[in-house]
């Protein structure tokens, strides 16, 4: 999001990157704390963060991803 065109190209007003390194805990206050809109959520617990963000009005979604390690259709 700091490559100068970035933002206009993609219609976004600012973007920042965040870990997923955080309790459930720390990633609700972060998010809450942002006033973000549209919250993405890539791994990890992302169904449940989803369900629980949409719950509290948010709009919401998983972005499907492979990382070493998860669980892949019941498999790891």
């Amino acid at each position: 999001m700091q490559i100068r065109g970035n933002r206009r190209r993609r219609g976004v007003d600012r973007g920042f990157v965040l870990s997923d390194h955080s309790d459930w805990n720390g990633l609700v206050n972060t998010i809450f704390a942002t006033g973000a809109e549209n919250v993405w959520v890539s791994h990890g617990y992302a169904t449940e963060m989803v369900r629980w963000l949409q719950e509290q009005g948010l709009n919401a979604k998983a972005i499907p991803t492979q990382f070493s390690g998860e669980i892949e259709n019941g498999q790891e």
